[in-house]
């Protein structure tokens, strides 16, 4: 029996997982307004809805563990640093960091973006309209990865198809035999890409992420590197992307605000900040319960697997007023997109320059009057990962 301040978790059973992939928010409304965990049974997972619990969560490691012998990630991409908490984590987040820094993204990082978007944009700029999800948002995420990453033969579109049968092989539950035949593809060909670019790496130390692990005081071994590489493909490409999108269409469809932004540049971090709030691209990670343990009322078992829901904790009422309008204005309060604690996302450095004081300022700049061609022609999708996957817009030659 439990004591009359604990109950078992909860299980929110009418929703359908269309229903999840189209528009989470009801579900996330319902679970935070229910307890701190409950179980959508459509996704066959507990999660946490809160901001305050899932922060909680976080600075609790021993008990809500990142390590999970069992998990998707590691079948897929192997024994990631995501995977690990601890003296294990840290020591192969050092080797990265060196990579992925403030000042590297500054010094290296910045001018090869600008290329990279001067030479994405230039293929379009003059059409008069695109879906800027393939035109400009997936190429530069992809290109941009890659560079950074270290590798020095892979396209974009390799590096999108690779990025999606990893992600979709990471959440094959239903064990899909044909997923599953993708996701080993692709992480063949994250190894073989990996071959072939560290003898370049090993005799000429530069800014990549595959030089920093090689590099680095305590070195990656070569199953560190292709776990970890993977994982940076699988969850690297993405977050940009979508955050790209995100913030464009949070601008269109907020006219007000853009023209605001546009008159001070020093607001397009800050609109930034609000767009992976607003919609945020990686919503969800798993945590696994360590012990036995009453948590916000809630009775958990050891072995138990959460799913701790940032997009959800990013529209909570009790944080962030009217948190579904997106309002680059609203009262400062730090987000849990990228994360936090020990595995805050090691790549926001580079995110926020790309899409906050690159990609996205500059596309504003350089297509005169960008405007949604229609606005119900706009599809978001997903909850796991979420953002828009068509973004159709017309502008001024």
């Amino acid at each position: 029996m439990l004591a009359s301040n604990q109950t078992s978790v909860p299980v929110i059973s009418d929703v359908s997982f269309a229903e999840l992939l189209t528009d989470p928010y009801p579900a996330y409304k319902r679970a935070r307004e229910t307890a701190a965990i409950v179980r959508i049974e459509a996704a066959n997972i507990m999660v946490a809805t809160r901001y305050d619990d899932i922060m909680a969560m976080e600075r609790d490691l021993e008990t809500f563990s990142s390590v999970n012998p069992q998990s998707l990630v590691n079948k897929v991409m192997g024994r990631t640093m995501m995977r690990k908490d601890g003296e294990a984590h840290a020591r192969e987040r050092k080797a990265i960091e060196p990579a992925l820094r403030p000042g590297a993204v500054k010094s290296c990082w910045a001018p090869r973006l600008e290329v990279i978007f001067d030479e994405v944009m230039a293929a379009f700029e003059k059409d008069g309209a695109a879906d800027l999800f393939h035109a400009l948002a997936a190429p530069m995420a992809g290109r941009a990865l890659a560079e950074v990453l270290g590798f020095i033969d892979v396209d974009w579109p390799t590096m999108a198809l690779w990025s999606q049968s990893l992600i979709d092989g990471a959440g094959n539950y239903s064990a899909d035999p044909e997923i599953s035949r993708k996701a080993e593809e692709a992480a063949r060909g994250v190894e073989e890409a990996i071959d072939r670019a560290l003898p370049h790496h090993r005799d000429n130390p530069n800014s990549s992420v595959l030089s920093s692990m090689i590099h680095a005081e305590d070195p990656h071994t070569l199953e560190q590197i292709y776990a970890n590489i993977k994982v940076a493909v699988g969850g690297g490409l993405n977050e940009p992307r979508d955050s790209i999108l995100t913030l464009v269409l949070g601008l269109l469809e907020n006219p007000d605000q853009l023209e605001r932004v546009k008159a001070d540049p020093n607001l397009w971090p800050t609109a930034f900040e609000e767009s992976v709030r607003w919609i945020s691209p990686i919503g969800m990670y798993p945590r696994r319960v360590t012990r036995d343990i009453v948590f916000s009322g809630v009775r958990l078992r050891e072995g138990d697997q959460i799913g701790l829901c940032v997009g959800a904790a990013n529209r909570d009422a009790g944080r962030f007023a009217e948190p579904d309008r997106f309002d680059v204005f609203r009262e400062k309060k730090s987000h849990l997109a990228f994360g936090a604690g020990p595995h805050f996302c090691a790549g926001t450095w580079l995110a926020r320059h790309m899409v906050g004081r690159l990609v996205v300022p500059r596309l504003f700049a350089r297509l005169r009057n960008l405007r949604l061609t229609d606005p119900g022609a706009v599809r978001i999708q997903g909850w796991v990962f979420r953002g828009p996957t068509t973004l159709p817009v017309t502008w001024n030659g």
